[in-house]
């Protein structure tokens, strides 16, 4: 599923950039697994894609265990953890800041017991989601988003999208900053209490709703004309895009303390990002309404 879904979405990416093609990487991780990374980089319309995908496994200690599971307990004794994850993930940041970046990321993870503890139970869980972060608010592309994910959920569960939604909100918030880094989507972790192969089902169906969510936006913003001061918002923007994926990520973490290969897993990081001391928009202009919204996350649908 993870490989399919890769092919697709650089293959929709590929159809819209011009004249600028994925490189490739196929990684092995010392431990067990590996994946196949591939980036495009300073095209006309992405200034970075990157879409990844890993199957890895062997042991991960403790900590990474609690990176990886939101709701891993605090008392579990120390040892490493026997693991098999196997995941897609993606950001898209493109040049022009009306067209907005997007991060996608759907995994499934499987412990043993660990070595020193026989009897602790097995585990296994999907998670992922898929999520918008414009610069400037186009309520139609936010409003079109969304509803593709929540046709994508109501397939399944319709308490799936209110669920996720919400999660999505919490989860990519930026406590120090009081502020979401986005406008959201959907986003879940731990889910085990379904049947796996209906999980499956719903990851893959959230898999392929990514192209008819996000390209058609690229599509209508990639070429309108924008201002320096467009340009330099939408890289504060990408400042706390950074600021989210280095201090809170969990998947940044998880990859980290699992020994990952690291330019796979800072791929998320834009090209290009600025930090202005104490900028503050303006109110009422477009873009303290795009921060507005962060603070106070919207129902768009």
């Amino acid at each position: 599923m993870i490989r399919e879904a890769q092919d697709s979405v650089c293959e929709a990416i590929e159809a819209v950039e011009v004249g600028v093609k994925f490189k490739e990487d196929v990684w092995s991780r010392p431990g067990g697994g590996g994946g196949i990374s591939r980036v495009l980089q300073d095209g006309a319309v992405w200034e970075k894609a990157g879409v990844n995908v890993s199957v890895v496994y062997g042991v991960m200690p403790p900590e990474a265990y609690r990176a990886a599971k939101a709701a891993a307990a605090t008392d579990q004794k120390p040892g490493p953890v026997p693991f098999f994850a196997a995941g897609i993930s993606s950001v898209l940041h493109p040049k022009n800041p009306f067209a907005p970046t997007l991060h996608f990321n759907y995994r499934y993870f499987e412990t043993d017991a660990p070595k020193d503890d026989p009897g602790a139970p097995r585990q296994w869980w999907f998670g992922g989601g898929t999520d918008l972060t414009p610069a400037y608010i186009f309520e139609e592309d936010v409003k079109h988003f969304h509803s593709i994910q929540k046709s994508a959920c109501d397939k399944f569960d319709p308490t799936f999208y209110p669920r996720f939604k919400k999660w999505c909100d919490d989860y990519f918030y930026i406590k120090h900053r009081g502020e979401r880094r986005g406008l959201g989507g959907i986003f879940f972790d731990d889910l085990n209490d379904c049947d796996q192969e209906m999980l499956l089902s719903f990851a893959t169906e959230c898999a392929n709703s990514v192209v008819p969510a996000y390209i058609p936006i690229i599509e209508k913003r990639k070429n309108l004309p924008f201002t320096d001061q467009h340009k330099a918002w939408q890289q504060l923007r990408r400042g706390r895009y950074v600021e989210f994926n280095l201090v809170y990520d969990r998947g940044t973490t998880f990859g980290l303390k699992t020994g990952g290969r690291i330019e796979s897993i800072l791929v998320s990081l834009p090209l290009t990002a600025r930090w202005e001391y104490d900028h503050k928009p303006e109110e009422g202009t477009e873009e303290w309404k795009l921060l507005d919204a962060c603070i106070n996350p919207k129902e768009w649908l």
